[in-house]
């Protein structure tokens, strides 16, 4: 059977280039193992109009790429993942679904970058301003704000950008963890990314020193599969915080991460859950 493979744009792997190739060319292997023939695409090359695979798995996030994947899925093709579930994990569109869905997640508030209102960062306090219309891919499209001016600062600079939204995120003390996860496979991964060296802009700082809360596993990983089924990714990671009393919760959801830690086990897993969507 014939696949399309939808490699990732480098400007959508921010210091994570090697990493997010590596994850693909490994799919691609297993899958190549199992007997399906590839045709590799470009994210930035991808053909329009003459995409003639039904099975596609694909890294893309390009907003015109993903108009295309849409199309391409409601004339019944199989998109892993779908290229609907990769839209809603744009920050604004999760925050929305996350929000009226009661999953875990500290308070927040999705604003439009040219009305500042200085009183959702008091009601806040301090908290992190995120771009919204997009994934994070540069280090200022996240940015902590200690107070309203400096907030308001930063919003004032993504409308400069062309960013038209953004989420204000109440800052919570813990400990973060990231974690990647392959639905419908029972695979799951998480770990601290300071003991991996593992970090892409170095926000973990924020957080102080380790302390090692008590993780109760079943419990992040139901959280985890929660959201991506709701988010409709199947190849999915993130990240949470853990508080002192146990509490999780969830500050980012992507969709298909590098799962560089563990992209070897991952890899084979990722490969079977494509090939269940296809059969």
């Amino acid at each position: 059977m014939l696949l399309a493979g939808i490699k990732r744009r480098h400007d959508f792997s921010p210091n994570n280039v090697g990493n997010d190739q590596a994850i693909f060319d490994l799919t691609a292997a297993r899958l190549r193992d199992m007997g399906y023939r590839i045709n590799e695409y470009a994210e930035d090359a991808l053909p329009a109009e003459c995409l003639v695979e039904r099975h596609v798995f694909s890294m893309a996030r390009d907003h015109k790429v993903l108009k295309i994947l849409q199309q391409h899925e409601s004339n019944g093709a199989v998109v892993v993942n779908s290229g609907y579930g990769v839209e809603n994990c744009f920050r604004s569109n999760m925050m929305r679904r996350l929000n009226e869905a009661k999953i875990s997640v500290p308070p927040n508030f999705i604003v439009e970058t040219d009305r500042p209102e200085p009183s959702l960062f008091d009601t806040l306090g301090p908290c992190w301003v995120k771009r919204g219309d997009f994934h994070t891919i540069h280090r200022e499209d996240v940015a902590f704000a200690p107070n309203a001016d400096i907030g308001c600062n930063i919003l004032a600079e993504y409308a400069r950008r062309g960013i038209a939204s953004a989420v204000l995120c109440k800052h919570v003390s813990g400990d973060l963890l990231k974690f990647y996860g392959v639905r419908g496979t029972g695979f799951f991964f998480y770990f601290y990314p300071e003991e991996y060296n593992h970090s892409k802009f170095g926000y973990e700082a924020m957080n102080g020193k380790l302390q090692y809360y008590p993780v109760e596993t079943e419990r992040l990983k139901a959280l985890a599969d929660e959201t991506a089924g709701l988010l409709r990714v199947d190849i999915y990671g993130g990240d949470v915080i853990v508080t002192a009393d146990g509490t999780m919760f969830l500050i980012d959801m992507n969709d298909w991460p590098s799962f560089a830690p563990c992209r070897e086990e991952a890899a084979g897993h990722i490969a079977q859950c494509i090939h269940h969507r296809i059969c």
